[in-house]
């Protein structure tokens, strides 16, 4: 189970009218900030959503259902209102009060449930076996991930190029569609010059870190401020094949990074985020990661599904 650099293009192609091109800020000489948090439902995980729910062809009277710790919800969600069809989203008891209200106002059926994403997603999958509603997973499934790698093709058109992609991982889904639609892996031929990937977790949740030192995908314990989007408790086995392959950087980060690089965004660019959106900024605030004089980084930020009053203060 793989995705190709065709699959991805095919999937922009398929998706390009329900998705916007979200914008990218240059936010000094070569450090460019790919704004997803201004995509449709908050997050790039429309993207996959789509991608999914359009590859699928005819639809089940039951719809789509999904395990969310909140985006991805909101994703299919919103995926689903603008194709007319039905939803139902399991989400853990750690999902914020704004997402929850957000998969309410788009009309999906919410059953809050489990502690951590893998219990949501485990009574989903009960669920759909009893349904026989289409499944759109949060990062594993191929249709998902080549949605997701539509980022990577925007970003690498819209720079002209860059030598390195900070990202933000969980499941991985994101990192690795990034991986394969900026050309890292694949890519049209002839391409030069391919772009490293530094892949950014939390250190309370290091699914990608893991899984490398392992050699597999293993279970981590999941907890911290950006549990409620970052909270997987293993990589996917797509995302393991295609950033091991792609000699993605695991680098970790401290909750007090990811609280400081959220305000950051804020203050000095107006930007709003919520911690795991954040996230990838952090590794450069925190030093974490340290480009050379010359290198051309983007950082993707991911995700605006937090409520503005804590910008200014606190961990909330």
């Amino acid at each position: 189970m793989t995705v190709s650099y065709e699959d991805v293009v095919s999937a922009a192609e398929r998706i390009g009218g329900h998705v916007l091109r979200t914008p990218v800020l240059e936010s000094a000489p070569g450090r460019f900030l790919k704004l997803e948090q201004l995509q449709h439902s908050g997050s790039f995980k429309v993207r996959g959503a789509f991608n999914r729910i359009l590859s699928a062809g005819e639809l089940p009277e039951a719809g789509v259902i999904a395990a969310s710790g909140g985006n991805h919800g909101l994703a299919v969600a919103y995926a689903a209102r603008a194709l007319g069809v039905r939803a139902e989203i399991f989400v853990p008891e750690v999902t914020s009060p704004v997402k929850l209200a957000g998969l309410r106002a788009l009309g999906a059926q919410v059953t809050q449930t489990g502690t951590i994403y893998s219990e949501a997603a485990e009574a989903a999958a009960k669920r759909a076996a009893e349904t026989g509603a289409l499944k759109v997973h949060a990062y594993d499934q191929p249709e998902v991930v080549a949605g997701q790698g539509t980022t990577g093709l925007e970003l690498m058109a819209q720079t002209g190029g860059v030598d390195t992609i900070v990202v933000a991982v969980g499941g991985g889904g994101f990192a690795a569609g990034v991986a394969v639609g900026s050309g890292i892996l694949g890519g049209p031929s002839g391409t030069a010059g391919r772009p490293k990937l530094v892949a950014v977790e939390p250190e309370r949740i290091p699914t990608l870190h893991e899984a490398l030192k392992a050699g597999e995908p293993v279970p981590v314990e999941v907890s911290g401020i950006a549990a409620d989007a970052l909270g997987a408790t293993q990589l996917g086995d797509l995302a393991y094949g295609i950033l091991s392959r792609a000699g993605a950087q695991s680098v970790l980060v401290t909750d007090d990074a990811i609280v400081a690089a959220r305000r950051t965004l804020w203050a000095e660019h107006h930007l709003i985020a919520e911690h795991a959106g954040a996230s990838a900024y952090a590794a450069l605030l925190a030093g974490v990661y340290v480009p050379e004089p010359g290198e051309r980084v983007a950082v993707l930020v991911c995700g605006a599904n937090t409520d503005p009053a804590t910008l200014a203060h606190g961990r909330s």
